[in-house]
């Protein structure tokens, strides 16, 4: 069997949250570990408003884990939520969901390893 080494590769995951239901940010591929450098998250509207960002390990059934639970983001204003490096392993889902639709959109940059 013969393995072919893939390069490291920059790329970028985007969401405008147009509905208050969890939607998916990112998924880590198979045989790939996603390094998660920044997550920005951008009120667009004028009205202050809310985030909560999850990720979900595959392997426990799944089970969910918070990472932030309305994580408050002020009006015409952009936070950036990391502040280490976020590892999302083969499988696991990065998953964002507002408080109200139509107001945020999320921008994360990720570093995957394959």
């Amino acid at each position: 069997m013969v393995f072919k080494l893939m390069p490291n590769v920059y790329t970028n995951a985007k969401k405008d949250l147009t509905t208050t239901s969890a939607t998916t940010l990112y998924t880590a591929a198979a045989l790939t570990t996603g390094i998660v450098k920044s997550i920005l998250v951008s009120e667009d509207s004028g009205n202050a408003d809310t985030i909560t960002v999850t990720i979900t390990d595959a392997e426990s059934s799944p089970a969910t884990f918070s990472l932030f639970k309305t994580k408050a983001v002020s009006a015409n204003n952009t936070v950036e939520l990391l502040t280490a490096p976020l590892v999302v392993q083969t499988g696991e889902i990065l998953k964002v969901t507002a408080a109200t639709a139509n107001r945020l959109h999320v921008v994360a940059s990720i570093l995957e390893i394959s």
